[in-house]
């Protein structure tokens, strides 16, 4: 073998050597591209959202008269959601939803502990019973009543702990603040908005 075609050979041995470690080098950037999508998209935890849904029923609603004794005596079915975007379950405490009047607690419910499955909505009714015995000045509802909607808030804070791949656990807490609008004489739900 001449001196020639060694250094043929020898620069055709780089050459591979340098085409591998390129493909080596690619493969390695490829991989770390995969990990970091894989921990942003899939690992990241995300806060399950808590609202009162689309549907809720006035089972019973008695009010007194507006100007002389403004009050209110209510139950309804409330539909609560608890949605969970996910990669693993969101598993939450049991939880008190606190409905106000003007600021003042009238009524309560309990959200029993429970798990929301992975991208999934946990859907749950209560049924909430209210009052205005609590309320010491009753002007405001006075005014509520004689324009035919009684408005009423409702708050409550959810703990729990999301597992992501069944391996990662993670605290979570989500709030509810939800107001809902009634009208009185059809004795029927107007509106619902949750932030």
């Amino acid at each position: 073998m001449s001196d020639h075609e060694s250094l043929r050979s020898h620069d055709e041995k780089k050459k591979r050597r340098m085409k591998w470690a390129a493909y080596i080098a690619a493969f390695a950037v490829f991989q770390v591209i995969v990990i970091l999508v894989f921990v942003m998209v899939v690992m990241k935890v995300r806060t399950p959202k808590f609202r009162i849904g689309d549907g809720v029923v006035v089972q019973s609603l008695t009010t007194g008269d507006a100007s002389s004794s403004p009050s209110f005596n209510m139950s309804f079915s409330a539909p609560i959601r608890i949605k969970n975007n996910n990669f693993g379950p969101y598993k939450y405490d049991a939880t008190l939803v606190n409905f106000t009047y003007g600021g003042i607690q009238v009524g309560q419910a309990t959200i029993p502990k429970s798990t929301a499955n992975f991208m999934g909505t946990k859907k749950l009714d209560v049924t909430v019973s209210v009052s205005s015995a609590p309320l010491t000045d009753t002007s405001g509802l006075s005014r509520e009543l004689n324009s035919g909607i009684l408005t009423l808030s409702s708050q409550a804070r959810m703990n729990g702990k999301s597992e992501i791949m069944l391996i990662f656990k993670k605290k979570k807490a989500t709030n509810m603040n939800c107001t809902m609008e009634f009208e009185v004489q059809a004795k029927k739900i107007k509106s619902v908005e949750c932030k």
